[in-house]
């Protein structure tokens, strides 16, 4: 039991995840804020394949399985069939962030601007874990993977991670923010006050992924909380245009992060030392825009 957590558990022991998985943890701490009354769409994923192969499921909650890019379509037709039969649930859909950042983005998009009460929640794990451990457009600057290997030419992939929550705050929806499964309570809190909108909310929990990352298990909640320490995963919520943020007592050097992970072997100090700069600087914009309404 984790203090200040509700005590429900609806995301049941014995799945097939990896030793350390923290999109698991992502889902626990979910469903433990969304309570029973609530309906899961999941896109394709790590979690689709460890949670439900016939004729077991992990899910205490009614569930549908939709293919990658079809999340946010098929919960915008769930969420119009319980107003029209006048029931109520919570409905939310579990994303990974190739599902989200690239093959989904589009439904995610369109389900916004139509104004559907629908909690979408990307578990950001960095790259398409789930099929081979591939590059997506949430896969930061350096990081090694099948599609983006580290070799003695390129160092790994050579873009920037998209800044998907701002993309999805120019849709001007009520509610946007970051989250991590190192922070439990903070994780429960977010989605309870994305459930109290009336209207698209959108929550993007940061997972560490043991095999795609190359670290020990028994570090994933350390790994998790050194991504927040040093800068390089900002938490943050946009309620109605304004944006507040989790403050950072002495940022430790990202260097400590990414030393951490085997995806970031053979980083020389000169990419070190751009990655830094780059993570200061960004924590420079967000602090100036807190506390003022961005759209």
């Amino acid at each position: 039991m984790i203090i200040g957590l509700p005590e429900i558990e609806l995301f049941a022991q014995g799945h097939r995840s990896c030793a350390g998985c923290g999109s698991a943890l992502t889902m626990r701490y979910v469903l433990k804020a969304t309570g029973k009354d609530t309906i899961v769409v999941q896109n394709t994923g790590c979690l689709e394949v460890t949670t439900t192969p016939f004729p077991e499921t992990a899910w205490e909650v009614p569930y549908i399985h939709v293919a990658f890019e079809c999340g946010a379509a098929v919960a915008s037709g769930v969420e119009r069939a319980l107003k029209k039969l006048n029931k109520k649930a919570n409905i939310i859909v579990f994303g990974g962030d190739g599902g989200t950042f690239d093959i989904g983005f589009q439904a995610l998009s369109g389900m916004i601007e139509r104004g559907h009460k629908i909690c979408y929640v990307c578990n950001d794990n960095e790259a398409y874990q789930n099929t081979g451990i591939q590059r997506s457009g949430s896969t930061p600057k350096y990081a090694s993977t099948t599609t983006s290997p580290f070799g003695s030419k390129i160092h790994g992939k050579q873009e920037l991670k998209k800044p998907l929550p701002f993309i999805i705050a120019a849709h001007r929806l009520p509610y946007v923010a970051t989250a991590s499964i190192a922070y439990p309570q903070d994780v429960v809190k977010k989605v309870q006050t994305a459930l109290s909108q009336d209207g698209p909310t959108y929550l993007q929990v940061f997972s560490p992924c043991v095999p795609g990352w190359k670290y020990d298990p028994s570090q994933t909640v350390a790994i998790a909380k050194l991504a927040v320490e040093t800068g390089v995963t900002p938490l943050y919520e946009i309620l109605h245009g304004k944006l507040s943020l989790r403050k950072i007592e002495n940022r430790k050097p990202v260097k400590d992060y990414y030393s951490a992970q085997g995806r970031f072997k053979g980083m020389n100090d000169k990419e070190l030392e751009e990655v830094q700069k780059y993570v200061d600087e960004e924590w420079q914009l967000l602090e100036s825009m807190e506390n003022a309404r961005i759209y």
